[in-house]
């Protein structure tokens, strides 16, 4: 018997279907702008997992119309580095003129954008679907878009093109010394 999908899920599958199509032809379109052979073989890593997405979530709908059960698979990233904290006196940041000043930093930065937004929508499409299938399939892909954009913020970490800053030692203490453990029980519902 196939199986009964919702309006939300369909719709939503939709709008997921469509990132991930715009997402590969997004990294297509910043490809001739690399020049670090690190971040090409990235960027291309990434597009091959996001056409083997694309073509599992096509497959994965197909299938469960039909009433049969969905794999999902997951985006390994490498481990790049570990990272580094504190400014390290930033480059000033623009706006390119042209898209002849487009450099490897604007790739990986555009990389990362896309991989935090479709992590975002895959969370919230899945948080949308009543089928579980649909819904594993779906928290699955918004993990490996996190793992895809962990990976582009290791690469730009490591480059110094994105620090991370910090706060004093005193203040990142007395903000988490805030929070202190409850020994309370759940109260009991009459």
């Amino acid at each position: 018997m196939p199986a009964q999908l919702g309006a939300h899920e369909i719709m939503e599958m939709h709008e997921v279907l469509t990132d991930t199509i715009d997402g590969i032809n997004q990294f297509e379109l910043y490809r001739p702008h690399v020049t670090d052979p690190q971040l090409g073989t990235i960027l291309d890593n990434q597009i091959q997992y996001m056409i083997q997405e694309y073509n599992q979530m096509v497959a994965a709908v197909n299938q469960k119309m039909q009433g049969q059960t969905i794999p999902t698979r997951q985006f390994r990233q490498r481990p790049i580095s570990t990272p580094s904290y504190g400014l390290n006196n930033p480059t000033p940041e623009r706006p390119n003129a042209s898209i002849q000043e487009m450099d490897d930093r604007d790739v990986a930065s555009g990389m990362l954008g896309c991989a935090k937004s479709s992590a975002t929508l895959r969370m919230h499409a899945a948080l949308e679907c009543a089928d579980p299938q649909l819904r594993r399939m779906l928290t699955q892909g918004a993990v490996s878009c996190a793992e895809q954009a962990y990976e582009t913020f290791q690469y730009m970490n490591q480059k110094g093109y994105y620090q991370v800053p910090t706060m004093q030692t005193n203040t990142t203490s007395t903000m988490m010394s805030m929070y202190q453990p409850t020994y309370g029980t759940s109260p009991q519902i009459q």
